[in-house]
Parts: C-alpha cells; sequence; structure tokens
C-alpha cells in the first residue's frame, strides 16, 4: 500500500475542488451548540455535526473524493480498503455511488453495528486478526487476487482533500463568529491533517488541537518526540481510533498542529454521556474525545470559543459503557 510523497502539502485549491467533487454525494453537517454543556466544561463550544454525515462519519468525505477521483480504468476492478468500520462503510458507499465493487478488510473485533453497516452497503468483507500487520496483508492477498484499486483509509492524498471538507465548512459556517480554537479526534491523522490544513490557510490565527485517547497514544508521543512512533497495542474504548499516524498525515499534522491532547477512557464515557443526555446527540466513542478533551483542559480552553468536531454516530447501542 503505496501512501505517495511524504512532503506533500496540499494546495488550497486542492481542497476546495475536492469540496466540490463530493458536494452532490454528502451532506453539509450543521454546527450545533449546548449552552448546558457548555455551562459545565466552561466554555462556549460548537460542535461540528459529521455524527450526521452519510454513512455516520466524516469519513463519507474522504472516501466519496478517492472513488470519484479514479479514472474509469482505475476503478473497474472496483476498491479496496482496511477498516474498523466507519472508512469501510463510508468506502462501500462511495463505490456503491459509482457503480463498482467494495472489498473491506476488517479487524475479527470490529464492533458488529460496523461490520453490519459495510455489509449494508453492498461490500464484500473479508475478516482478519486485529493488528495492522494483518490488514496489510490481508488487503495485499486480496489486491493481488481482485485488481482492485487500495484506497488506504487515512494516508492517501484524495481522502485527505476529501476530509478537509469538513474544515472548509466550519470556515464558511463560522466565518462571521470565528473561534480561538479547533479540536478533532485523531486516530490515522486523515481528519487532523485534512481540518488544520483548511482552517490553517483561512483562519491562520485559529489554534489546532488533536484529541486522543490515552491508551493509543502514538499520535502525541510522536508529535512531542518529532518521530512517527507506530501504534502496537492500543487498548482504549475509541474503536475508530486505534490505527498510526502515517507517512502523509504525520508531516501535516506536525505543521500545521498546535499540540495533541490525551484523554482516558472514563473522560471519553463521560464525555459521550454528557452529549447523549444534554445535547440528545448519539455520538460513539471517538467522536466525543474532543469534548473530553476540552473539559479535561478548562486551563486552555476555559471562556474560550471552541470548535469540536463530533467525528461519528456508529455506535453499538446494545453495548453502551454505562
Amino acid at each position: 500500500m503505496d501512501a505517495g510523497p511524504t512532503t506533500w502539502v496540499p494546495e488550497i485549491d486542492e481542497l476546495r475542488e475536492a469540496q466540490r467533487r463530493i458536494a452532490d454525494y454528502v451532506h453539509v453537517t450543521p454546527v450545533m451548540t449546548s449552552e448546558a454543556i457548555d455551562s459545565i466544561v466552561g466554555s462556549r463550544v460548537s460542535f461540528k455535526s459529521e455524527h450526521l454525515q452519510k454513512a455516520g462519519a466524516f469519513k463519507a468525505r474522504g472516501a466519496h473524493n478517492a472513488v470519484f477521483s479514479l479514472s474509469d480504468e482505475q476503478a473497474a476492478n472496483g476498491v479496496l480498503t482496511h477498516s474498523s468500520g466507519n472508512h469501510g462503510a463510508a468506502l462501500a458507499l462511495a463505490a456503491r455511488s459509482r457503480g463498482v465493487a467494495a472489498h473491506v478488510v476488517m479487524p475479527s473485533n470490529a464492533p458488529a453495528v460496523k461490520k453490519a453497516a459495510v455489509v449494508g452497503y453492498g461490500a464484500e468483507v473479508t475478516e482478519c486478526a486485529p493488528t495492522l500487520e494483518a490488514r496489510h496483508s490481508t488487503v495485499d492477498e486480496l489486491q493481488a487476487s481482485t485488481g482492485a484499486h487500495v484506497v488506504h483509509p487515512y494516508d492517501d492524498v484524495d481522502v485527505i482533500r476529501g476530509q478537509s471538507s469538513v474544515g472548509l465548512e466550519i470556515v464558511e459556517q463560522l466565518d462571521g463568529d470565528r473561534p480561538d480554537a479547533v479540536i478533532a479526534p485523531v486516530g490515522g491523522g486523515g481528519l487532523l491533517s485534512g481540518v488544520a490544513a483548511a482552517i490553517k490557510y483561512l483562519w491562520p490565527e485559529c489554534s489546532i488541537y488533536g484529541a486522543e485517547p490515552a491508551g493509543a497514544d502514538d499520535a502525541k508521543r510522536s508529535f512531542d518526540s518529532g518521530q512517527l512512533i507506530p501504534q502496537t497495542a492500543p487498548d482504549t474504548i475509541a474503536d475508530g481510533l486505534l490505527t498510526s499516524l502515517g507517512d502523509l498525515t504525520f508531516p501535516l499534522i506536525q505543521r500545521n498542529v498546535d499540540d495533541i491532547l490525551v484523554v482516558d477512557d472514563q473522560q471519553i464515557v463521560d464525555a459521550m454521556s454528557l452529549l447523549y443526555t444534554r445535547a440528545k446527540q448519539v455520538i460513539e466513542p471517538s467522536g466525543a474525545v474532543p469534548l473530553a478533551a476540552i473539559a479535561a483542559n478548562r486551563e486552555l480552553f476555559g471562556g474560550r470559543h471552541v470548535v469540536a468536531v463530533l467525528s461519528g454516530g456508529n455506535v453499538d447501542l446494545g453495548g453502551l459503557p454505562w
């Protein structure tokens, strides 16, 4: 799986072209607020509601941009990826929109609700052991047998361009009420690197933060050390944030992000509960990580206007953490 050049920095025109390309296939998601949550966390929070996106997560953006950027020849044998759920469902939906096959490699411990979504959108699922090495080897085997075009879940220029549309929309929706900071969850870094690139082009004075679970804190360790440190044994309720940063996403995060903030699983559960009870929004654990980071860092965010990206809402309602 060739991620491409490691020195790539997207131009703003590339990001806007991706936004135009996917406009007919994804939602412009709303920005929501909650005075109750603001009073609890001590900040004015605007929630970019990607849990209301098609396929239930921001991943629909990058997947559609990647699929619709392919030539007819490239798309002829379908598309292939590995995913714990959201990217797989998004790629399956994008492939269905274009009328091509989709193959998704999923770890055996992926949530059942996410596996069902991938199958429901028409993809063929192949299970593998729950390790990054197993994902990559299984993808390589399927690529050899099917000839499908591999779309990396995050370390792909077209995926990152697509995810950047979250940032472009934030600017369009809040330019008259500019926030002090934007915070997004980080696993592989496709969302954070894309959002940060867009925001820094258009609001260079805005601070950008990543939010990460303590049980999968490779992004924080990589950011602090200046060297890419792979994730080896993640252990967190935030199942969408288990992967390592990539060769493309890590340099972009180093370039545009101010810091990575880490929270534990109990803080994530508390934030998730807050969003359910006070905002009445169904958010998966990974999507609640930014709010958890805001609540845990009052000295940093207290009294400030912060945009929190609610990245997804594909939660197993039969296995809620409370």
